[in-house]
């Protein structure tokens, strides 16, 4: 890699880690918890405001309703995160939900799984990227007016940073989510000390607001199914959680452990978050509405288009610490940062993920291998890519991307505690250990629990979300599938074509003979070292090719071979077209009609030149007649090259520049040099 492409490289995402290393980069828990469980933490900021603005359809007596709901999101937290510790366990390798689905209920499962993992995980980075741009812009205009150029710029910054590895990633995602957490701590602790202890009553910005309901006096049914959305609007805070059964490979030993500790982790601490928040907001008396400009009212008129709609636990913070406070502040910015950050979760699972599925040839192999930072950088680069699309075609609009969310994330839920229902049941039926056994039963009650509560979650999801931007989130799943299907069936159908057969077959067998063509276009000493060259190869039949474009050229190119006596016959093929690339074509593929037994050997004299200016100044014909060549049955294409001094002047670049190292890439100089120190310095010991 030249110096212009290596040095910002290495500037960006740091030196080439070595394979052996790989250890190096493993995660302890307090790293691991902010790497994978920062988008259910960071979800708190929105999940409480999504409940309250689909119960403001009712009108504010609607809110009463919320601390049921909030209650129904914890259980349903505890249920997956105990459902999820016994996967880890059972299955550490990495693969998670996908792997779960695969083993134990097939492959169209598994697949269904992936292609729901891979969308949520796409919309995880879109819906943070531009909820964390939205609470941003409330303190800086400027992020507001460009939010989709500031929501792709956000996006190449996490990009780059995740490039740089894992764990590097981690340590800087780690300060802003735990001042996150510890700052939503604070809040709910001084905020149940003001009223309970203190008996202070808190207001927030939108205390003395009144809500215009669209539906009044909702009932029934009606009232239900409102319910029933809001419930599925909070069970956002449930996003990512699945994160950490595919990234359990990332953890120091003992994997499984480590993981199944970090999982209870972050579900104490985001039900504890979530309801606190949900807490306050009733207390302060918080407002939201989905369309604040016209169903906001204050002192008895719509607030307007000019008002700005505050995040729920911005305006808690208000109440709670006061607004432009030093607390409220140092919230706001840790919320917008880890909003931003929330992203990363989807940037160490949709690479993992990726990774496995390339394996399992669902996927290209591209997306298997490991960059320079031991980190899988083709799955990174392909997940901000989508992201940037998704962020570009919704205008970085949270309130659209959030209804697109959820679908996937309960789709592999279900999936995946049914396979571990499975699991378990084919364990039993072998298993004779009286402890074990027990622990296997509970272990499945957890499990079957777990997949029906979310089965149940996703059909409400379903009903509730699809008209409101589900169906683009199951539009993303079918094309994944049929992508990933498709690309199976081409890997399968190679596989199939090259695999070497038992019996010895037409591939083993000798050709009849070799019919050798040296393509000639002057006499020239590219021409005489593909002669030369062909000579070598003892082929039963030997004859220079050319075609008549010029009558003139021709004929001076067949006087210079007389002249020179080259003992090879020289074949000149008419073309009244001018074409040369069908002509000789035509001409292999007659002597391949003639004898389908014999293999038939094209050598092409080519000359190399240094720079990439002057392949725009020669004629690329030979490339066009490999291009054809190599579709053509029994047909064998030599190149023979022959290097002018452009291409030994980029030579001795190339030499120099293997020689040089970018600012990082190595610590102390080249590893030759140190090597050849530290043998100096042994041998003066010695002396």
């Amino acid at each position: 890699m030249s110096k212009l492409t290596d040095v910002p490289k290495r500037i960006l995402i740091g030196r080439a880690l070595r394979s052996d290393r790989l250890g190096e980069t493993l995660l302890p828990k307090r790293i691991a918890l902010p790497v994978f469980a920062s988008d259910p933490l960071s979800s708190v900021a929105y999940a409480p405001g999504e409940v309250l603005l689909v119960l403001s359809i009712a009108g504010v007596s609607a809110y009463h309703f919320s601390p049921w709901i909030a209650v129904a999101v914890v259980v349903l937290m505890f249920t997956v995160v105990a459902s999820y510790r016994q996967n880890v366990h059972a299955y550490p390798s990495g693969g998670g939900d996908y792997e779960v689905a695969n083993t134990n209920l097939g492959p169209r499962a598994g697949l269904t799984v992936a292609s729901a993992l891979l969308v949520d995980y796409v919309l995880t980075v879109a819906v943070s990227i531009s909820s964390g741009v939205e609470n941003l812009g409330s303190a800086i205009p400027f992020v507001v007016e460009h939010k989709v150029f500031s929501a792709i710029a956000v996006i190449v910054l996490l990009t780059v940073m995740n490039l740089r590895g894992v764990r590097e990633s981690g340590k800087l995602f780690a300060i802003p989510t735990y001042v996150f957490v510890a700052g939503v701590f604070i809040m709910i602790a001084w905020g149940a000390f003001q009223t309970l202890v203190l008996g202070d009553t808190m207001k927030a910005p939108t205390a003395d607001f009144e809500i215009k309901p669209e539906h009044q006096g909702l009932a029934g049914f009606a009232l239900v199914f409102l319910l029933l959305r809001a419930f599925s609007s909070g069970c956002a805070a449930l996003t990512g959680v699945e994160a950490i059964s595919n990234g359990v490979p990332a953890f120091r030993k003992p994997k499984s452990r480590n993981a199944a500790t970090t999982l209870a982790l972050m579900g104490g601490l985001a039900v504890t978050m979530f309801c606190g928040i949900i807490a306050l907001a009733m207390a302060s008396g918080v407002k939201m509405a989905e369309q604040p400009a016209t169903d906001l009212i204050r002192d008895g008129q719509a607030v307007g288009a000019d008002y700005v709609q505050n995040p729920v636990i911005s305006q808690v913070a208000a109440a709670v610490f006061g607004q432009g406070t030093f607390f409220f502040v140092v919230l706001a910015a840790a919320t917008a940062l880890v909003l931003f950050l929330a992203a990363n979760t989807a940037y160490n699972g949709f690479p993992l993920l990726g990774s496995i599925l390339a394996q399992d040839r669902y996927l290209p192999r591209q997306l298997h291998t490991r960059g320079d930072r031991l980190a899988f950088s083709n799955g990174i680069v392909l997940l901000a890519g989508a992201a940037m699309l998704l962020v570009g075609i919704y205008e970085a609009d949270s309130t659209k991307l959030i209804q697109l969310y959820i679908v996937g994330v309960f789709v592999s839920f279900t999936l995946s505690q049914t396979g571990m229902v499975r699991h378990w049941n084919r364990h039993l039926r072998t298993e004779r250990d009286p402890a074990v056994r027990r622990r296997m039963v509970r272990s499945r009650a957890i499990n079957a629990f777990g997949a029906t509560f979310t089965g149940l979650v996703l059909v409400v999801v379903l009903a509730t979300k699809f008209t409101h931007g589900a169906w683009v989130a199951l539009l993303g799943m079918v094309m994944f599938y049929g992508v990933m299907s498709a690309i199976r069936k081409h890997y399968d159908r190679v596989a199939a074509e090259i695999s070497a057969p038992d019996e010895p077959g037409d591939e083993t067998a000798r050709p009849s003979r070799v019919h050798s063509i040296v393509l000639v276009s002057k006499v020239h000493r590219p021409t005489l070292r593909a002669v030369g060259y062909a000579k070598l190869m003892r082929s039963d039949k030997l004859e220079a090719l050319s075609v008549n474009v010029d009558p003139a050229e021709t004929k001076a190119l067949r006087a210079e071979w007389e002249r020179r006596g080259i003992n090879v016959p020289l074949k000149i093929l008419d073309s009244p077209y001018r074409e040369i690339t069908r002509p000789v074509i035509e001409y292999v593929k007659s002597i391949r009609r003639e004898n389908p037994r014999d293999a038939v050997s094209v050598i092409i004299p080519e000359y190399v030149v240094g720079h990439w200016y002057e392949h725009l100044l020669h004629n690329q014909s030979a490339l066009r007649l490999k291009g054809r060549l190599l579709f053509t049955p029994g047909v064998m294409v030599t190149s023979v090259p022959y290097q002018l001094q452009s291409s030994e002047a980029a030579k001795r670049r190339a030499k120099k520049r293997s020689e040089w190292n970018a600012p990082g890439a190595v610590r102390r100089g080249p590893v030759d040099q140190r090597h050849h120190h530290k043998e100096r310095a042994q041998q003066g010991a010695k002396d």
